[in-house]
């Protein structure tokens, strides 16, 4: 396939995952069919199946790519770059609103296709794997900087971690309660600051 041929694929994969994201945030995943995508996307049936696939595979592709656009390594990146607690959470705070903002609607598509999807425990394992993972390593440099108040261990921190910042947390503040993303981000922070702080 030539550089030409090979880009236009790409923009029209794109094209189809991005409408296929936005369908099942708004519809939720059983309510949304292949012919649905295609329509919205202006393109045949047939291209979306020569494109990315099944439906199915379509999710799947949507969770890589939500993975992919989360940011979470630069997030990790930086975290393991500071001294001080106040830093780190700072950081984690301010990467894991961009990536929960950045890609809402990604997570929207993935939370309505969880009771409905033929094995939604494995999907949301796959779909949330690095971003566990990222806060482990996190919490690892938590405890190696001496940011972890008494008796609170790296693993015990990855599981605080999770609950203050990970997508559920945000979901719950953002879209179930209608608070601002700088609202959530900043009391998100707070809060994890005053427990996790050495007395």
């Amino acid at each position: 396939m030539s550089p030409y041929r090979e880009r236009a694929a790409a923009r029209t994969r794109d094209l189809i995952l991005g409408h296929a994201a936005r369908l099942f945030a708004e519809r939720g995943y059983a309510r949304v069919t292949v012919a649905d995508i295609a329509a919205a996307a202006g393109v045949a049936a047939k291209t979306v199946f020569a494109s990315v696939g099944s439906k199915a595979e379509l999710l799947n592709q949507i969770v890589d790519m939500g993975v992919e656009d989360s940011g979470y390594k630069r997030t990790v990146a930086a975290v393991l770059t500071t001294r001080t607690l106040a830093d780190a959470l700072n950081l984690v705070a301010h990467g894991t609103r961009i990536g929960n903002e950045g890609g809402s609607t990604v997570l929207e598509a993935i939370h309505k296709a969880l009771p409905v999807h033929a094995d939604g425990e494995a999907l949301w394992l796959r779909a949330t794997a690095a971003y566990r993972d990222t806060l482990r390593t996190i919490a690892g440099h938590l405890q190696t900087i001496g940011g972890l108040g008494e008796g609170c261990t790296a693993d015990t921190a990855a599981d605080l971690l999770w609950l203050w910042f990970g997508p559920a947390a945000w979901r719950a503040l953002v879209a179930e309660s209608g608070w601002s993303w700088d609202q959530a981000e900043q009391t998100l922070y707070r809060t994890a600051l005053a427990a996790l702080a050495p007395a």
